[in-house]
């Protein structure tokens, strides 16, 4: 169960990346959030942490939370897999289109090497988050690779959608439509090169029978 503090943190956290358009990621955008938010400032401070990497992945986890509000089970029910996922995509850049200059700053904040542990980890938390909603209950390598290719698709239609002017987003769409596309040739190929490992002799298996023959 989430505290007290941690609820005005996810309260806030949108509010806050759109002011940090404006603010930045500073104690001045949170103080503004607050006040559209009806937060007192005091307990607004202690809520959200005041470095900026970490004001960032607040942020990030107030969009994860407003993803999860806006995909109950039923409402992915009827979708294949892909659609899952890139419907969350969709959803996330939608989310984040009132603060889209300050995503610009907020993806600099996280790219510098100090940064750089909290950066994957947020990516990583997002993707895993996605898969788990679309179903995904994967435990073995699979479980990793999935949601380090998401995190690489993810990131790199935000970069995309940042320099996207065109109407409707629609240079994006077709951008996060063809990274799905190799995604899914790639884990053909790979669903491919697993049957074929299956089927041929196993060097484990027939050193087995040499010293144990079978009667």
């Amino acid at each position: 169960m989430a505290t007290p503090l941690e609820l005005i943190r996810l309260k806030l956290a949108l509010a806050v990346g759109e002011n940090a358009v404006f603010d930045g990621w500073t104690e001045k955008a949170v103080l503004s959030a607050a006040s559209q938010q009806g937060v007192d400032p005091d307990q607004a401070r202690l809520a959200f942490p005041d470095d900026p990497a970490q004001m960032v992945a607040a942020w990030i986890e107030g969009v994860d939370a407003a993803m999860v509000a806006a995909f109950p089970t039923e409402k992915l029910a009827a979708m294949g897999i892909t659609a899952r996922i890139r419907a969350m995509i969709w959803h996330r850049l939608e989310i984040v289109a009132p603060a889209k200059e300050a995503v610009r700053s907020a993806l600099s904040i996280l790219a510098m090497p100090q940064n750089a542990i909290t950066g994957l980890k947020t990516g990583w938390n997002s993707a895993d988050l996605m898969w788990r909603l679309a179903g995904d209950t994967s435990t073995d390598y699979n479980h990793y690779t999935k949601r380090i290719i998401l995190s690489g698709v993810y990131g790199s239609t935000l970069l995309a959608w940042l320099d996207d002017d065109s109407e409707d987003m629609a240079e994006t769409a077709a951008f996060l439509d063809r990274r799905l596309a190799d995604v899914g040739k790639f884990e053909k190929a790979k669903a491919q090169w697993r049957r074929g490992q299956e089927m041929r002799p196993s060097l484990t298996r027939f050193l087995g029978r040499l010293r144990y023959p079978a009667r």
